[in-house]
């Protein structure tokens, strides 16, 4: 950059740096409005299993709003907020030690709360987001057919609106570096490298050079 200041993309920003803002400008995006966050546990997950194929690990996928449960009301003498209700449902899959997927989801999550949503008019869109993050606690248990395991869910809420921001900037995004081409290397390159062994066993000397 001309004015000797080039940022890159995850540079933490400093206070001196905050001189170098060369404008303004106006960008289209996501603004949180309001966030609120929760959890669930459920001790006790049962899935059906081929006995002699055990389950080796077990993912899971992102959370999602389960299509026609979300309700937006309003709430009476409380401008400004809403009461949301909506079904939550997370997907998740075992892998077997054979290699084989059993794919399920988790019991339903039932959410009634209290968001802030501002008053706005009619054409404005806002959107209510989850994000989820599940883990599974302890180990998976097997008992004749039945895969036994427990999992807790982190859960963030989020009322989301599309607006036109005004923000500084530091002008353009610096030129990227090149791109990295694959190559597979020869297996030969690293053997070149590696020290030569010893080709003889040590004498007591070098073992013991203080002796017994």
């Amino acid at each position: 950059m001309a004015n000797g200041f080039d940022p890159s993309p995850g540079d933490p920003i400093i206070e001196n740096d905050l001189n170098y803002i060369t404008e303004t400008v106006c960008i289209i995006t996501d603004k949180v409005y309001s966030h609120c966050q929760q959890r669930e546990c459920f001790p006790e997950i049962t899935v059906e299993i081929n006995k002699k194929d055990p389950p080796k690990s077990i993912t899971f996928k992102e959370g999602f709003i389960v299509e026609g449960s979300l309700i937006v009301t309003d709430i009476p003498n409380r401008p400004n907020f809403k009461r949301v209700r909506f079904t939550i449902r997370i997907p998740f899959e075992i892998t077997t030690e054979c290699g084989a997927t059993i794919e399920g989801f988790l019991p339903d999550i039932f959410k009634d709360i209290v968001l802030f949503i501002p008053d706005s008019r009619d054409e404005f869109d806002f959107r209510i987001v989850i994000e989820t993050s599940s883990k599974l606690l302890g180990e998976i248990t097997v008992v004749d057919c039945i895969a036994t395991f427990a999992v807790g869910v982190f859960i963030i809420v989020k009322v989301v609106g599309r607006v036109q921001l005004l923000i500084p900037a530091f002008g353009f995004c610096p030129e990227p570096p090149a791109c990295e081409e694959f190559s597979p290397g020869d297996i030969c390159d690293t053997f070149d490298y590696e020290p030569f062994p010893d080709f003889f066993p040590p004498q007591f000397e070098d073992l013991y050079p203080n002796g017994l």
